[in-house]
């Protein structure tokens, strides 16, 4: 694994902080990452049994481990666009398996799967049995939201996986870089992380101004941090 990988595949995030980030309940997220047992009662009378269901996002360097990684997070917000797209978990399975083979990886948080249209597009209708399928004349289609879902990432040029995200789109300073402040949400090109500017907005009574001076930061990235935070609050 090189080294660009074994950065975005680190464990950094809790169920919590995870499940916070991309607005998911933390029992959901751990179902996601991890999997699950459940019982299943055949027809007729027959003994219930014991099944596992696979994970949906495909873990490599967190596999075992309660803690995502970036790589990890980024797949978590993509299968979230999906569902709320209105795709079963069932069908993201088969996408999953059948884009594998296609592009040569299995994760959505690629830059293949979302920008070289090439070769293969994204079909987001209900009545899909996969959602990757082959495209013969090289036109590219996708949902709208799962498009701006994808603008929002930066995605290396040795990897093509996602490195970096913009939770609040780039016209906002905050962005999530598992090389800057331990995968932490920050200010862009301060590497502040943005709770410990709001922690001091709410002890300085919302003095913009005082903060700033602080901080030595410009008043759009106090506000810019702000708004994030708060976001969080109210996932």
């Amino acid at each position: 694994m090189n080294t660009d990988r074994q950065i975005i595949d680190t464990p950094i995030y809790s169920p919590a902080m995870a499940a916070r980030l991309v607005a998911l309940r933390p029992e959901r997220v751990r179902r996601w990452l991890e999997g699950y047992q459940y019982r299943y009662t055949p027809p007729r009378g027959v003994v219930s049994q014991t099944r596992q269901r696979a994970p949906v996002v495909a873990r490599h360097g967190t596999r075992g481990s309660r803690f995502a990684s970036f790589l990890d997070l980024i797949d978590l917000l993509f299968v979230k666009r999906f569902v709320e797209a209105g795709i079963s978990l069932q069908r993201l399975r088969l996408a999953l398996d059948e884009a594998t083979k296609l592009i040569g990886d299995d994760h959505f948080a690629q830059e293949k799967f979302w920008t070289n249209g090439k070769d293969i597009y994204v079909q987001v209708k209900d009545d899909s049995v996969a959602l990757m399928q082959l495209l013969s004349r090289g036109q590219w289609v996708i949902a709208p939201v799962i498009k701006q879902t994808a603008l929002q990432i930066d995605f290396s040029e040795v990897t093509g996986l996602a490195e970096k995200w913009f939770p609040l789109g780039r016209a906002k300073r905050v962005v999530l870089d598992p090389n800057i402040a331990f995968g932490s949400p920050c200010l862009l090109g301060r590497g502040i992380e943005t709770a410990n500017i709001y922690d001091l907005y709410k002890a300085e009574k919302e003095n913009l101004k005082a903060v700033c001076s602080w901080m030595n930061l410009h008043e759009r990235e106090v506000l810019d941090a702000v708004e994030f935070e708060r976001m969080l609050e109210a996932a």
